[in-house]
């Protein structure tokens, strides 16, 4: 619920903290005195636009900020967990701020959110209903989860919409192997040819880069062989080879060892070298008995060189895209042989869910008609006794050519408030008090299924007077006992029906005009119910009747 409501430099107000209670909290006061203002920064604080008119004449910036109980609300630490807002001690708290060049900003528990989100949040803590706006039970989408939750039906609403998710994603399974079906029949030709060149070449992963080296060794193998030659020669040949001359080395390091034995480390070193020349002058043998002249084998490798050269212009820059290019390939003209069987398979599965979609559905609609018309009767009931004798609320449901996620139709709220007039949508209720008194209807019997916790009405009055007003007093009351209520009333009957009553008034501060607020008890209650009456505040006759007025809200 909301606790506590502070207001800066907004319109007329400079500073108002309005505190809220639990049960049904009223606000009064004489006309312009600023009621309007209090719930038009509300709306700002809900996420309606912003605009630097509203700044308080000589103020830089105008702020709004509201904080709420959410202990009782399930589910609000999750969604706003999942914008990034973190919820401590059951408190969230708005906050709006307008500045003189426009630009305006929003937080929530501290943290800077757009906006929209700070509408996503507010829908969540208070429907506002007011002369010009009422948030919720006007857009089809809510009248619809309204209907739902008042009928009991919001576990079929889930079997449909699981159905209607699961029969999408097997459709749009149907049109992207259909659509991958048809390309590939269109470059069936194509990719034949595609898959039999590369299949029939048979490469492997990095064989260009063998050959390369290959065909170098084949095309330099007479140089080479005359290069391991001369080099075999030097190292171990019959003359003044070098192994020879390291021979020759061995005696004076023998002797040098004998005398100093510290210099045996120069004698490691020269045996490590001596044989490590050993095994190169071997190795060096046997490359050069191995290279051969091999024309043949040349002119395969250049063969295969080209054909890979041929196949890495169409379809590489790599072997690797080359092999790929043949798998995939293939795998569409798998495709066309499979895709037949496949999409018997999906189009058989899209009819059974189709038909437990409609079945699904038809279960829906039959408890959508049913609570359609319950609502309807119990919405009936109450018109006549909030000032609306010939009111009829009528609930319809308009069918769809196919079911989707909510069901095989639309849902919506129509009303006549008037003999001889046609229903019509509730969003087109023309009065702002005729459509407060019907949302009252509504929420006095949907206070149980209505989650959100805070209710405001403004001009839910409006045009109606005495025994409608005592009536209607008595409505906002029992609403109150499921929902924190808040109205603007100007009826000294619905003002005396309150828990918490407030009273605002307008006057001066430093030549500029305000707003404040009282938070009334005792007498000064009974004073204000008597200057609502009409009457001098002072006089017996007005606070008898206003102390009359309190006394019977008592027993409501």
């Amino acid at each position: 619920m909301l606790t506590e409501l502070r207001i800066r430099n907004f319109a007329i107000i400079e500073q108002v903290n309005l505190p809220l209670a639990p049960g049904f909290n009223v606000l009064s006061g004489e006309t312009g005195a600023g009621k309007s203002i209090i719930v038009g920064a509300l709306g700002l604080l809900l996420g309606e636009r912003a605009s630097a008119d509203l700044i308080r004449s000589g103020a830089d910036k105008a702020t709004v900020e509201g904080v709420f109980d959410v202990s009782s609300l399930k589910g609000i630490a999750v969604f706003a967990d999942e914008r990034g807002i973190e919820v401590e001690d059951d408190t969230l708290v708005l906050k709006r701020e307008i500045a003189v060049n426009g630009r305006g900003r929003a937080w929530i528990n501290g943290t800077t959110v757009t906006a929209t989100v700070l509408a996503e949040i507010g829908r969540l803590l208070v429907n506002l209903h007011g002369q010009h706006e009422a948030q919720t039970l006007l857009d089809n989408e809510s009248q619809r989860r309204i209907l739902d939750a008042f009928g009991g039906a919001e576990g079929q609403v889930e079997v449909v919409r699981t159905t209607f998710g699961e029969l999408s994603v097997v459709r749009r399974e149907i049109a992207n192997l259909s659509t991958r079906r048809a390309e590939a029949e269109k470059r069936a030709d194509y990719l034949r040819h595609v898959a039999r060149e590369i299949e029939e070449a048979k490469l492997s992963a990095g064989e260009d880069t063998k050959l390369e080296d290959e065909a170098r060794v084949l095309e330099n193998a007479d140089e080479l062989r005359t290069l391991a030659s001369a080099l075999n020669e030097l190292l171990s040949g019959e003359e003044s080879s070098v192994l020879s001359q390291l021979g020759a080395a061995q005696r004076p390091l023998s002797s040098i060892e004998r005398i100093d034995p510290s210099a045996a480390r120069m004698q490691e070193l020269f045996d490590a070298g001596f044989y490590a020349l050993q095994e190169l002058a071997r190795t060096v043998e046997d490359y050069a008995g191995s290279v051969e002249l091999d024309p043949a084998r040349l002119e395969e490798v250049r063969r295969r060189r080209d054909r890979l050269f041929g196949l890495l212009k169409k379809y590489g820059p790599t072997l690797d895209n080359v092999i790929e290019s043949g798998r995939s390939a293939r795998a569409e003209l798998d495709l066309v042989d499979t895709a037949q069987f496949d999409l018997a398979n999906l189009n058989a599965r899209e009819s059974e869910l189709r038909k437990r979609l409609v079945s699904e559905a038809e279960k829906l609609s039959d408890m959508r008609l049913s609570a359609g018309k319950k609502l309807a009767k119990a919405v009936d009931a109450l018109l006549p006794s909030l000032g609306m004798p010939d009111g009829r609320f009528r609930v319809t449901l308009t069918s769809r050519d196919e079911p989707n996620a909510e069901g095989a139709e639309d849902v919506e709220f129509r009303v006549a408030l008037n003999v001889g007039h046609e229903d019509r949508p509730l969003a087109r209720v023309a009065s702002g008090g005729e459509l407060s008194r019907v949302m009252l209807a509504l929420k006095t019997i949907l206070a149980r299924v209505d989650r959100v916790p805070t209710l405001i009405f403004d001009e839910v009055d409006a045009g109606i007077g005495g025994r409608v007003g005592l009536q209607v007093g008595d409505t906002l009351r029992r609403v109150a006992s499921e929902h924190q209520v808040f109205a603007i009333s100007h009826l000294p009957q619905i003002a005396a029906r309150a828990h918490h009553h407030i009273v605002v008034a307008k006057g001066a501060k430093g030549g500029v005009t305000t707003a404040d607020i009282t938070v009334l008890e005792g007498s000064s209650r009974v004073n204000e119910i008597a200057r609502m009456l009409g009457g001098d505040p002072e006089s017996k006759v007005s606070r008898a009747h206003a102390k009359e007025l309190l006394e019977s809200a008592a027993a409501v």
